[in-house]
């Protein structure tokens, strides 16, 4: 494939901005539309396992990754009172996979990916109102009829994806039954030392707070809380909610959520969809949350859009006259996946945010007795995998 083909990605997130840098490597001419009128990712972290190291290593980031993010080499899991459930064997998943799990600033993540895109990659202020096409060309219709016309579009936007409701019926979001609290801190607790990296999850009653380093002296944390639909959403004081929602629980979980800014907490409602089996329609294609959101459980949404834009960008270079070809390889290799790791994340979900008791004895007895060999085979089809 010539370096003149040309393909359009609607979104600058961190799918878009994968996608991008995995068909500039391969010399295909892309340009991406970001309707925000800044590069600004939300201010939280993002685990990267090995798959999502392998994915950026493909693409020569991965060292600037390990160098502005934390590796995870202490990863346990503790009732809300702090008994130990869980050790997970993060020094023996490095050695088995050749690399450690890793948290980074969603924003510095982000940042790395486009800097090393071509200047002039990224156009901002760009909101798509609908998009054209036929056999030959794709058109991607802005705001102020801005009219943008390539050989492919690439919806990168997002889970209220606009290129998906013009392409696909209506599947609409499942709401998990849980909203997230998500906060940044400069804090320091002895228990886990900056050298070491990685952190703790709590597991109580329907409720889930989870502790890590970022890197560069801050800590990552969040905090999964069963609750209706738009009750904890828009919370007027999210600090003194989420204290409300902690208070007693072991170890530094109070106090980092004390010594967190008010303006460095974000809530979400957390939601996936249904998969569905067909991503693409002619010249257009999802890629990312756009086409597969997924509950966070399994700690994959990035990952997953960074194997989607290696997959993607290889089935073009594989089928350079056929883009329908194409599209149809990429949907045959990462469809089946996706698939599995949402249903996985659902399944996930149940297990961590249990409130009936006996459940909850259940499941904890359960993690205490599990062989850690067994840990390591439960996850290797996830993290172990190499696109």
């Amino acid at each position: 494939m010539s370096s003149t083909y040309n393909v359009i990605v609607n979104g600058g997130g961190l799918g878009g901005l994968s996608v991008a840098n995995a068909l500039q490597q391969l010399g295909i001419q892309v340009s991406v539309y970001e309707r925000a009128t800044e590069l600004k990712e939300m201010g939280a972290g993002i685990v990267l396992a090995a798959n999502a190291i392998k994915a950026l290593d493909k693409l020569g980031l991965g060292e600037k990754v390990r160098s502005l993010g934390s590796s995870v080499k202490k990863a346990e899991i503790r009732t809300w009172d702090g008994k130990l459930l869980v050790d997970l064997p993060v020094h023996k998943q490095a050695e088995q996979y050749g690399t450690y799990s890793y948290l980074i600033h969603r924003a510095d993540l982000q940042n790395i990916l486009y800097e090393n895109l071509n200047s002039g990659t990224v156009f901002l202020g760009r909101k798509l109102v609908n998009k054209e096409q036929d056999t030959s060309k794709v058109r991607a219709i802005y705001e102020k009829k801005e009219v943008v016309e390539g050989d492919l579009l690439i919806g990168a936007d997002g889970v209220h994806s606009k290129i998906r409701s013009l392409l696909i019926d209506s599947t609409p979001l499942r709401y998990s039954g849980f909203t997230a609290f998500r906060g940044i801190a400069n804090f320091e607790d002895d228990r886990f030392p900056l050298e070491q990296g990685g952190g703790f999850e709590a597991w109580g009653h329907g409720r889930r707070f989870g502790y890590s380093h970022l890197g560069k002296g801050r800590i990552f944390w969040f905090a999964a809380i069963n609750t209706p639909l738009a009750t904890l959403k828009n919370s007027e004081n999210k600090k003194m909610t989420a204290l409300e929602y902690f208070k007693g629980w072991w170890g530094p979980i109070e106090a980092v959520i004390e010594s967190t800014e008010e303006t460095n907490i974000i809530t979400h409602e957390i939601f996936d969809r249904k998969p569905i089996n067909s991503w693409s329609q002619g010249r257009t294609v999802l890629l990312g949350d756009a086409a597969h959101p997924m509950l966070p459980n399994l700690g994959q949404g990035g990952a997953q859009a960074l194997e989607d834009a290696l997959v993607l960008s290889r089935s073009l270079i594989k089928y350079p006259e056929d883009i329908e070809q194409a599209l149809r390889e990429y949907e045959r290799i990462r469809i089946p996946r996706t698939t599995k790791v949402i249903r996985g994340s659902r399944a996930m979900a149940r297990i961590m945010q249990l409130e009936n008791p006996i459940s909850i004895q259940v499941r904890n007895l359960l993690l205490r007795t599990m062989p850690t060999s067994l840990q390591m085979k439960r996850l290797e089809w996830l993290v172990g995998y190499e696109v």
